[in-house]
């Protein structure tokens, strides 16, 4: 299952784009993962400074 960014915790900071081996995450006010490229390794989420990843429920 694919991972997700809290809206309210992401501050944009884009170091989990240059984790990402797939490309999976789009920049933004707020970065998104699209569900679909995302292949639930956890390498965001490890990377994420803020702690707003989590694996999708």
């Amino acid at each position: 299952m694919a991972h997700k960014i809290s809206e309210s915790d992401c501050v944009a900071c884009g170091t989990c784009m240059g984790e990402c081996p797939t490309g999976a995450i789009s920049e933004g006010d707020v970065y998104k993962i699209d569900p679909n490229v995302c292949i639930d390794c956890g390498a965001c989420a490890a990377a994420c400074p803020m702690g707003a990843i989590s694996p999708a429920e």
